[in-house]
């Protein structure tokens, strides 16, 4: 009998730690999910002109493995959502998802365009290029 009542309080302890999250999640954040998927243009921040050499080199990563749906940008594309948007900031999506989500693929929560499939030609060092990359066309858009 009472190995069944410490069960059901941690059975109780773990749906109130998801409830938690979910209200955290709902009410932190305003239960945002990408509903405008339409393409964003990410410019360089302004007085820059063009991207510096390294983030010239940080952009090369990206075009190579992200652009194709991501777009150019990160403003999303056909294949892809925009990953320049409010909902992959980094205090939502902390840097670690988008190296998981490059690794391991990521299944379809924010978006209508399908899984996304690992991604295994992206180098370690091509994948924290494009993290930096995407966190610098965030920032050059506010989004922080």
């Amino acid at each position: 009998m009472r190995r069944g009542r410490v069960r059901h309080r941690v059975l109780g302890l773990i749906l109130a730690l998801h409830l938690a999250v979910l209200l955290a999640v709902v009410y932190g954040y305003g239960g945002f999910t990408v509903h405008d998927e339409r393409p964003v243009s990410a410019q360089a921040p302004a007085g820059t002109g063009q991207y510096s050499l390294p983030a010239r080199t940080l952009r090369e990563a990206f075009e190579r493995h992200c652009a194709g749906c991501h777009g150019l940008d990160g403003g999303g594309g056909p294949k892809g959502p925009p990953l320049v948007h409010v909902i992959y900031r980094s205090a939502h999506h902390a840097d670690v998802a988008f190296t998981l989500a490059v690794r391991r693929g990521v299944a379809a929560h924010h978006w209508r365009f399908g899984d996304m499939p690992p991604q295994p030609a992206v180098t370690p060092a091509e994948l924290d290029d494009i993290v930096r990359y995407v966190r610098r066309l965030q920032q050059a858009r506010g989004i922080e």
